[in-house]
């Protein structure tokens, strides 16, 4: 196991694949996510993560808005964080998640698997570290 491996089990309760599972199954998946920022209004957010241009940001408040505050708690407490500590991580790592997960630049299929993401967080923990320290991935 490398090093950003280990550094996302630590800082996320030893599971981020099966957190990123749990979140997008209880989001009905992708194709369910998509439907929640449509109904929130932010459908052009999370159809630039989706497509194959650049990811547009999120906002942390936004992105509560989305999830609603039972599951954030829900997520929060599995995790061992708050919700405000989970928040902007969230907002930083879903859009290259979400990217990650539609490289033809459209939702296929359904949930990844959880192999699958742990593969997608490593990158994109390993690129997030990176460019904390000036580095490109």
């Amino acid at each position: 196991m490398g090093l950003f491996d280990t550094l996302a089990k630590q800082a996320f309760g030893g599971q981020p694949a099966a957190l990123l599972e749990n979140l997008l199954r209880e989001a009905g998946g992708l194709a369910g996510m998509s439907d929640r920022f449509s109904a929130a209004g932010l459908q052009d957010i999370f159809a630039s993560w989706v497509s194959s241009g650049e990811n547009r940001p999120i906002h942390p408040t936004d992105l509560q808005n989305i999830m609603g505050s039972d599951a954030l708690q829900a997520l929060a407490a599995r995790v061992g964080f708050s919700a405000d500590t989970i928040l902007p991580l969230m907002a930083q790592f879903l859009p290259q998640v979400v990217d990650r997960l539609t490289p033809n630049g459209r939702i296929e299929g359904s949930l990844p698997t959880p192999d699958q993401l742990q593969s997608i967080f490593g990158d994109v923990m390993k690129s997030g570290l990176s460019s904390l320290f000036g580095r490109k991935s």
